[in-house]
């Protein structure tokens, strides 16, 4: 069955991984959390970026009976210690939205001089059978925070994150070259190349 569940709900992150899956497994259906409504939200109490995509992917692989695979992934920035780190997606607090996100930020990094600016998006990826074997992949894409939002492209910080060797923010990239740069791009590159292997050895749990 060459079917696997992406476990998150974020259309954005199911848009990009469907499309980049795609490339190197054109016959994969990919599904999402909508699909299976039952599974409601879950908790990520993970300290880390792999704990968080641990608990998610085994969690969804064990309901569904299906390969599933999960990514954490955040902003680490340099002047910060490394916030908001693993939690970058709630980092305004309750009700947290990427633009509140990005707007507190770039308050906390108003007086931050451009050298010191550094950070980097890190992903962690992780495939899990209903059985608990594992595959875990990492990417880390590095940049610097920019001074106020540029583009309309992508979501969460992308107009914020600057590539320096590109002169754009994520959010002025197209898809394309995004996918190439991404850590969530090179952390699916990174699973991709034990994929091979996890799929073989998962085929025997997934026929029973």
């Amino acid at each position: 069955m060459n079917t696997i569940v992406l476990a998150t709900g974020n259309a954005g992150k199911i848009r990009e991984l469907s499309a980049m899956l795609h490339e190197f497994q054109p016959d994969m259906k990919v599904l999402g959390l909508k699909d299976f409504p039952e599974i409601g939200e879950i908790p990520e109490t993970g300290a880390t970026f792999e704990e968080n995509a641990r608990i998610k992917a085994l969690a969804v692989a064990r309901i569904t009976g299906l390969v599933a695979v999960a990514d954490d992934s955040g902003l680490a920035v340099d002047a910060l210690n490394g916030a908001p780190g693993v939690y970058s997606a709630r980092y305004s607090g309750e009700g947290a939205t990427d633009e509140k996100n990005v707007a507190k930020l770039l308050d906390a990094m108003k007086d931050v001089p451009d050298p010191w600016r550094g950070c980097h998006f890190a992903c962690v990826m992780l495939a899990a059978t209903p059985g608990g074997q594992e595959l875990v992949a990492e990417g880390r894409w590095t940049g610097r925070v920019a001074h106020a939002p540029a583009g309309d492209k992508g979501f969460g910080y992308d107009p914020v994150f600057f590539d320096e060797e590109l002169g754009l923010t994520a959010a002025q990239m197209d898809a394309q070259v995004k996918n190439s740069r991404s850590h969530r791009g090179l952390a699916l590159r990174d699973l991709l190349r034990g994929w091979p292997e996890f799929w073989k050895r998962a085929q025997p749990e997934l026929e029973k």
